[in-house]
């Protein structure tokens, strides 16, 4: 459908598999690269503005490669639960104690996106509001044990065990909560 891609090597700058999923189902063709990235912020930094700053680093990361036939994209998300970055867990039991922070709130998920080529650079971000159930602490348990979310942020995957029983309703964009706005990705790649 986007035959305006056609003459670019679409890379993703990602190795997280939903990310991978997520554009793939737009049928896009890509490959994926992925490098290790320091990825600090200003302790100063507004929450929202987080995603985006990180994914312009990522970004900035594959320069060496830019030419005129490839087209980069990098994304970041982040939970943000009563103003606190809610990262990927260290261990099982941050696991649990953010997850048990998620229990019975609302929090939002915010993922920044930047698609550029040599020459256009687009960052942008996207937030989804997600409305948790209360959790017993048996629930929190099974769900970090069975699913060892550590590769995701804020300890949870809505495409998993937790987002079936776990999550009331969402206000905004799932695919967001998974990791990649695809919905603006698309009208975004629309414009290269």
């Amino acid at each position: 459908m986007l035959s305006n891609l056609e003459k670019y090597r679409i890379i993703l700058g990602s190795q997280s598999p939903r990310r991978y999923e997520l554009l793939k189902g737009l049928d896009v063709d890509f490959e994926v690269r992925s490098k290790a990235i320091d990825e600090s912020y200003p302790v100063d930094m507004k929450a929202e503005d987080v995603p985006a700053y990180l994914a312009e680093l990522k970004a900035a990361a594959y320069h060496d490669i830019l030419d005129r036939e490839t087209l980069l994209i990098t994304s970041d998300t982040i939970v943000i639960q009563s103003g606190e970055i809610l990262e990927k867990p260290l261990s099982v039991n941050d696991a649990k104690s953010m997850i048990a922070k998620l229990s019975g709130n609302s929090h939002k998920v915010v993922t920044g996106v930047c698609i550029q080529t040599r020459n256009k650079k687009v960052t942008f971000s996207d937030t989804t509001k997600v409305h948790f159930n209360t959790l017993s602490a048996a629930e929190i348990q099974y769900y970090v044990h069975r699913y060892q979310p550590f590769d995701k942020a804020g300890s949870y995957g809505v495409q998993e065990w937790i987002g079936y029983m776990g999550i009331k309703h969402l206000e905004g964009s799932y695919y967001n909560v998974m990791g990649l706005p695809v919905h603006k990705v698309y009208e975004v790649l629309k414009e290269f």
